[in-house]
């Protein structure tokens, strides 16, 4: 499963995920509200904010994602998506020296 994972994100340009963010009679608006006062407190970036896109419906949704344009964030560019990478880092040395 996760070998697929990296194999669609390697290729994809986005994602929808149904129900997602398709924020039907306003069922998300907590949580973009939330995302919101995050940036407001400088607890989460403008740029990686913009990563979630939301639209009351599908038709939307799709017009959103086509005419998005990403703000680059050199912190986000830093940040290596690969399911081999994320392995590599997840090792722990746990042996105790006594």
């Amino acid at each position: 499963m996760s070998e697929r994972l990296s194999v669609m994100f390697n290729h994809a340009d986005a994602f929808i995920a149904l129900p997602g963010l398709l924020n039907v009679n306003g069922f998300y608006n907590t949580l973009l509200s939330f995302l919101d006062h995050a940036v407001e407190q400088q607890f989460l970036t403008f740029s990686a904010r913009q990563i979630l896109i939301s639209a009351a419906t599908a038709e939307q949704l799709i017009d959103e994602l086509q005419s998005f344009i990403p703000v680059v964030d050199s912190s986000m560019s830093r940040l290596n998506w690969s399911i081999t990478e994320r392995r590599k880092k997840l090792r722990l040395d746990l042996s105790l020296s006594l």
